[in-house]
């Protein structure tokens, strides 16, 4: 068993109430491996550090237990997942300059922002990946990798999930 460590973030479909309301729930519905954050009405989330198997059996496991806690809740995202260079530097004891560093002067060869904008937002899993297969000097905890991984997969079913059939036929037929 391995120990992962992830945050997933959920609407409340009241947004008027007080999100204290659900701790007692999410308790005994499983969530007690989790730091719950209840500062915005309307939304909860909840920073896990679950052992599992996989970052996939933690997470599915985890979201299934909020749901069960708060069946009413929507799922908003899971992280980590969209991050900048900073969040990069912070998860890998490195300096923000070091990752910028890396960026620029690999060019073509880094992998490419989801957002290019002040700040720039990756797929940690993207930046993980390009480190451990061309930046020989990094060490990339298993973990976190998985955990990136799953959570891009969940967002990315999520946003498709959302989108209308027409939409999913259309853009299932586009040559990219």
């Amino acid at each position: 068993m391995k120990e992962f460590d992830f945050t997933l973030k959920f609407r409340l479909t009241d947004t008027q109430k007080n999100p204290d309301t659900h701790l007692e729930s999410l308790y005994e519905n499983g969530c007690d491996d989790a730091i719950v954050g209840i500062g915005k009405f309307g939304q909860i989330s909840l920073n896990f550090v679950r052992e599992s198997a996989s970052a996939w059996e933690a997470i599915s496991s985890a979201i299934i237990d909020v749901k069960k806690a708060i069946p009413s809740t929507t799922l908003i995202d899971v992280n980590p997942d969209l991050v900048g260079l900073t969040e990069v530097a912070n998860l890998l004891g490195r300096t923000r300059q070091n990752m910028r560093k890396l960026i620029v002067e690999r060019g073509s060869g880094s992998p490419f922002p989801v957002y290019e904008g002040t700040p720039s937002l990756w797929h940690l899993a993207d930046i993980l990946t390009w480190l451990e297969t061309t930046q020989n000097a990094y060490f990339i905890d298993a973990s976190l990798r998985e955990v990136a991984y799953t959570a891009k997969q969940v967002n990315s079913v999520k946003a498709w999930k959302e989108l209308d059939p027409e939409q999913q036929r259309s853009l299932e037929a586009l040559p990219v």
